[in-house]
């Protein structure tokens, strides 16, 4: 069937991808290209072509770290599947764009202007939101459609040189715009998403608004938008000693970084359902990432839904095993209670415990999880 060839070549790629990276940047490019020429195909085909990219291959871009070709593809094949909505989204979100983008200029000349004073020289971009993720925060239920609730609808980038510059600049702009207590600052410097994306983001009151400021590096704008795609990738490697013949022999292998993409390779032997393959493609290897803690400061890359037994499986599969309860920030909570970046996770143990519960399988999301879990009930 047309499904059991695309995850057999899906396998081929993910073997390849263990080898060698550029392999799947030639075929996000070679999508995204057959995404902007989607109007000439019969509609099944638009459909068919639009769901694998919006299921498979943005996802695959955003766990890469290529920020800007995953929002292009979403937005490319938003209008195919979703054509009511998407029309919707265009109209309802137009005047708020146009107001956004004045109300960003304004701000843009005064960060620049602030920044200046204190000897610190800026690039101060406007970024307008994706369409598609634009529509995906809207559905959350505190938001409810209101795009009033929205505070990135036009973010700023203020782009310096140094780390260092980069926490100055917080600081100035704290000065002279009071921070939203209830949001917080994301430091993804100090602490990087998992597929390496670094910057500081802020929300403050400026001009009567609510906007959302993103500080960052050079490199480090780079890596947002390109990931490993970024031209000094290359460059970086060969300072460590790489040398010419090695670049052509595998030097793209992934890094520890992406110890996921070993993690696929060991699926794709061990899963021989197409529908479970994809299945586990989707909603585990490139679903939304959250990244939660150990009581150690250990970082734990999990995927969207994941609970604490997903996590206890993560750190070892005994201490999954053994899992008897858990505490999240300091508080108990159930055992199917779903994660969100940043939390504390810890697995409180029984020691003369040796099984895992069968329901669980009920509510783990990670195929590491399902794994170990059901081994213990084959009989």
């Amino acid at each position: 069937s047309r499904e059991e060839t695309f995850v057999e070549n899906l396998r081929k790629m993910i073997v390849v991808m263990a080898h060698d990276l550029r392999v799947v940047l030639i075929k996000l490019a070679d999508r995204y290209h057959n995404m902007q020429t989607l109007e000439f195909l019969p509609k099944e085909k638009q459909l068919r072509i639009a769901k694998e990219t919006l299921e498979i291959y943005a996802p695959l871009a955003e766990r890469l770290g290529i920020g800007e070709i995953k929002g292009q593809l979403e937005d490319l094949a938003f209008p195919y599947l979703y054509p009511q909505e998407y029309q919707w989204l265009k109209d309802y979100s137009r005047s708020y764009f146009k107001k956004a983008d004045e109300h960003i200029k304004k701000v843009k000349r005064k960060i620049i202007k602030i920044l200046a004073k204190e000897d610190i020289r800026a690039r101060v971009e406007g970024r307008k939101k994706h369409l598609y993720s634009l529509y995906q925060k809207l559905l959350r239920p505190e938001i409810d459609r209101d795009i009033n609730k929205i505070h990135d609808l036009v973010a700023l980038r203020v782009i310096v040189k140094t780390v260092e510059e980069c926490y100055s600049t917080l600081g100035v702009i704290h000065k002279f715009f009071k921070p939203v207590p209830s949001i917080g600052i994301r430091d993804f410097i100090s602490q990087p998403k998992p597929n390496g994306y670094q910057s500081i983001h802020t929300n403050v009151f400026c001009f009567g608004r609510i906007t959302e400021i993103q500080i960052r590096t050079e490199k480090m704008h780079e890596q947002a938008e390109n990931g490993i795609a970024t031209h000094w990738y290359l460059s970086e490697q060969k300072a460590k000693g790489v040398k010419d013949s090695q670049v052509e022999t595998g030097f793209f292998a992934p890094t520890q970084k992406m110890a996921w993409v070993r993690e696929l390779m060991k699926w794709q032997k061990e899963i021989t359902d197409s529908r479970e393959f994809i299945d586990s493609l989707k909603f585990d290897a490139l679903s939304h990432r959250n990244f939660v803690f150990s009581p150690k400061g250990d970082v734990f890359d999990l995927p969207a839904g994941a609970t604490p037994v997903d996590f206890a499986y993560a750190v070892h599969s005994q201490l999954g095993d053994s899992c008897a309860g858990a505490k999240v920030d300091g508080k108990l909570v159930s055992l199917d209670h779903k994660l969100k970046s940043g939390q504390v996770v810890e697995i409180v143990v029984n020691k003369t415990k040796k099984m895992p519960s069968y329901d669980w399988l009920k509510f783990v999301v990670t195929q590491k999880a399902r794994q170990k879990i059901a081994k213990h009930f084959r009989h």
